[in-house]
């Protein structure tokens, strides 16, 4: 009987954990599109900027990637992925850059 206990909480506890993910990504894209991200980026393929798996692949083992990233997006750079500029994105809020950075990230 405990061992049924256990394996329907560790279910709950996986199903839950999914949600979350689910909901995390549904988050990121919505702030994505709604802070003007996908006119350069999309999440699966080149555009003006490298597509969001690239971004997420390069820094994957970088521990210091999140908060390197979320300043990157607040203040813009050049020269990481080409000679194309990103401009700085001082309008959107920094919880939204963390929330998108956190999304990214998460791509595999």
């Amino acid at each position: 009987m405990r061992i049924i206990v256990t394996l329907l909480a560790a279910a709950a506890a996986a199903t839950l954990a999914a949600g979350a993910h689910a909901a995390d990504a549904k988050a990121g894209r919505a702030l994505a599109k709604s802070s003007g991200c996908l006119a350069c980026h999309a999440e699966d393929k080149k555009l003006v900027g490298p597509s969001y798996r690239e971004i997420a692949a390069r820094y994957r083992k970088d521990k210091a990637a999140e908060a390197n990233l979320v300043q990157k997006v607040k203040a813009g750079g050049k020269g990481v992925w080409g000679d194309i500029p990103m401009p700085p994105n001082a309008h959107v809020k920094d919880a939204d850059i963390r929330t998108l950075v956190q999304w990214i990230l998460s791509i595999r």
